[in-house]
């Protein structure tokens, strides 16, 4: 077979292997999220026993928390993982009913949690989890975060004793506070990207506005987008007038608590809470 031919069949092969490699590895996170999801009121899940005489059927969680499974009568469900809701079903069946049963737990229909979306975000409200969603997926269904958003977003959360991952903050009332970097998302860094909880808000602000002051066309506050320049900004506030000098404007900016004064080029990177100043020509 001619080398080129030979080439581009190991690159077909190469991208196919990539795509099933990658196909599994989210296969393999969904089950790990779905065996982790919490069951409540009115979800809806499938129960399969494996074994001799197997029993496969539906059942809905009650307003009490509790579900009714043949042999076994009334069980709790409401508050349980969907793993331990298998490991308690296999517990049980294996005293008496089954030599060595295999249960499987597959939750159908996702009715009992919710999550609120609010702030700079295109279609603001209350969203079913109908699976397991990381916040990345919340901000796609409620439409992306608009033009004014800020870079964090707050994901804001009951305590339960758990450790959540990424930059946490004690928010008061019980509340935790978890920080997301929206620009490191965007560009694809899901280190932190967590996996959101029944009774989440999850908050974009519009960052802290920029001030700019002195020979410009505009003076005033202005909103600042994700990677705004000076440049930008000024262009916002009306440019340079003919008696402001382009070549010496300042940022006046608080870092831990401390007020800097930076030269700024017209390119360089503007800050929430900046202060641009444009002083007057020599001549």
């Amino acid at each position: 077979m001619h080398s080129k031919h030979l080439s581009r069949l190991f690159v077909s092969v190469g991208f196919v292997l990539s795509l099933t490699l990658s196909l599994s590895a989210q296969q393999r996170d969904d089950a790990a999220l779905q065996n982790d999801y919490v069951l409540g009121t009115q979800d809806v899940f499938s129960i399969t026993v494996w074994g001799q005489g197997g029993v496969s059927d539906r059942f809905t969680v009650e307003a009490d928390g509790t579900f009714t499974f043949p042999m076994l009568g009334r069980l709790k469900a409401g508050g349980f993982t969907v793993r331990q809701l298998q490991n308690e079903l296999s517990n049980r069946l294996r005293d008496g009913y089954f030599n060595d049963p295999r249960v499987t737990v597959v939750v159908e229909e996702y009715r009992s949690q919710r999550i609120f979306m609010v702030g700079e975000v295109k279609s603001p409200g209350t969203y079913s989890l109908t699976r397991p969603i990381t916040l990345v997926e919340a901000l796609t269904l409620a439409g992306s975060t608009t033009p004014n958003a800020g870079a964090v977003a707050l994901v804001r959360r009951r305590n339960n004793g758990d450790a959540a991952k990424g930059p946490v903050t004690q928010a008061g009332d019980g509340i935790t506070e978890i920080r997301v970097d929206l620009t490191a998302l965007q560009a694809g860094v899901l280190s932190n990207n967590p996996v959101l909880r029944d009774g989440d808000t999850i908050v974009v602000p519009r960052p802290a506005p920029v001030f700019v002051f002195g020979h410009v066309g505009r003076p005033g506050e202005y909103l600042l987008g994700r990677d705004a320049t000076v440049r930008q900004i000024l262009a916002l506030a009306g440019g340079v007038s003919q008696r402001g000098a382009a070549g010496r404007v300042k940022i006046k900016r608080i870092s831990d608590g401390t007020e800097q004064e930076i030269k700024a080029d017209l390119d360089d990177p503007v800050r929430p809470g900046d202060t641009i100043i444009v002083p007057e020509r020599f001549f």
